[in-house]
């Protein structure tokens, strides 16, 4: 395999219409100053801090974020639930996804592939935490098979760890240690 560099621009919470406001006006500047090859960010609180509806997703989409993450308040505007989906490979196209450990049966896919102007897959999983949070399913259990199930399409994974304790983000970093690119947390 052949070593290239990725350029990824990441993304934490944005909050509300301050930090919708603050994206759409530092983003294209980072955009051209860094020449990103995959825009991630979490869109979970990006409705006054509760949820996100489907005009803020395509508000987001319009701001060319490749990959919209979310967390414990994912379910908190029910209007957006129709576009929680997993589409594959997307060369244009938005992805919003939703943390992979609720429960089997949930709207919409924990993991999305997408594909960089270049031809390069990136595989982007979202996991939530379950301290001081609502009970869901093991976050490393639930992204050991995810990571697997990546791995056969891309070398490359990144994970949204959505989670209230900075112990619990540091310890999915060291779990997956090794075995993705990068553990980001959010929250």
């Amino acid at each position: 395999m052949t070593d290239f560099l990725l350029k990824i621009i990441f993304i934490g919470d944005i909050i509300g219409s301050p930090g919708r406001r603050a994206v759409r006006e530092l983003l294209p500047g980072l955009k051209q100053k860094y020449n990103p090859d995959i825009v991630i960010a979490n869109g979970e609180n990006s409705a006054g801090g509760f949820g996100i509806t489907p005009e803020i997703f395509s508000e987001l989409k319009d701001l060319k974020i490749d990959v919209v993450t979310t967390g414990n308040h994912v379910w908190d505007k029910k209007e957006i639930i129709p576009f929680l989906k997993d589409n594959g490979p997307k060369e244009t196209q938005t992805s919003l996804i939703r943390p992979a450990n609720y429960p089997e049966g949930a709207p919409g896919s924990g993991f999305t592939i997408f594909t960089t102007a270049s031809g390069a897959n990136i595989g982007v999983a979202n996991l939530s935490g379950r301290i001081f949070m609502d009970s869901l399913e093991c976050p490393f259990r639930t992204g050991l098979p995810i990571i697997e199930k990546i791995r056969q399409m891309t070398p490359v994974i990144i994970i949204d760890i959505h989670a209230e304790a900075t112990s619990e983000k540091a310890a999915t970093g060291w779990f997956f240690d090794g075995k993705v690119s990068a553990v980001i947390g959010t929250h």
